[in-house]
């Protein structure tokens, strides 16, 4: 029975080892700070929303590059359950950075919207999504060889937090998107003019609220 627990538990460092043995190349947690460190930049130098949409290029190239990694890695299959749960708390700091990256852009070019902000909508993505890097750093802690120490309890029960906690960062920035073009989507209703904030983003009443 302990031998069949060893290789178990050796056949799940092995995969979470081979999900994170590109990390030397390409580090999910430096893909997503370096999305927030542009995002803070376009905030401190941008004094338009003109300005703020060609500097927010910089943004989507660096979401574009991680964007390679992160369809990469959801190609990955055939892995015990802790780590398909490594893996999926992953993919999901790339559904952050694709909910914001994509809304932004639209935001953007959004009328109902002040620089200000906009900024501050910029700011509060950049918090969550630096929140989420700190988790993949906790993360790779956990899954690397530094923390064989730790029982494999310890390391399994250590995923499952990691995993959990990322899901919710993952539903708060999907709330926090609907809720700032909900309110788009209100100042253009006073002023009878849903159509454009529709085309924008589809039918808030599916979506926003």
């Amino acid at each position: 029975m302990k031998q069949k627990i060893l290789i178990l538990s050796m056949a799940m460092f092995c995969c979470t080892c081979h999900l994170f043995g590109q990390w030397a190349v390409i580090d999910p947690s430096n893909i997503a700070t370096s999305i927030v460190n542009s995002t803070n930049q376009i905030v401190q130098t941008s004094s338009t929303a003109a300005t703020m949409l060609k500097s927010f290029d910089e943004t989507v190239k660096i979401y574009q590059q991680g964007k390679q990694y992160y369809d990469a890695l959801k190609s990955v299959n055939n892995l015990v359950k802790d780590a398909r749960k490594v893996q999926l708390t992953i993919l999901m700091v790339g559904e952050i950075s694709d909910i914001y990256v994509n809304n932004f852009q639209k935001m953007l070019s959004d009328p109902n919207y002040s620089v200000e902000e906009l900024s501050a909508i910029a700011m509060g993505y950049a918090k969550l999504l630096e929140e989420s890097s700190s988790l993949v750093s906790e993360l790779r802690t956990v899954t690397t060889v530094t923390s064989l120490s730790m029982s494999d309890k310890e390391r399994m029960d250590e995923v499952e937090r990691v995993y959990s906690r990322m899901k919710e960062y993952r539903n708060l920035v999907q709330y926090y998107t609907n809720k700032n073009i909900a309110v788009s989507y209100l100042r253009a209703k006073k002023k009878n003019d849903t159509e454009g904030v529709i085309a924008l983003y589809g039918n808030p009443n599916e979506k926003y609220w």
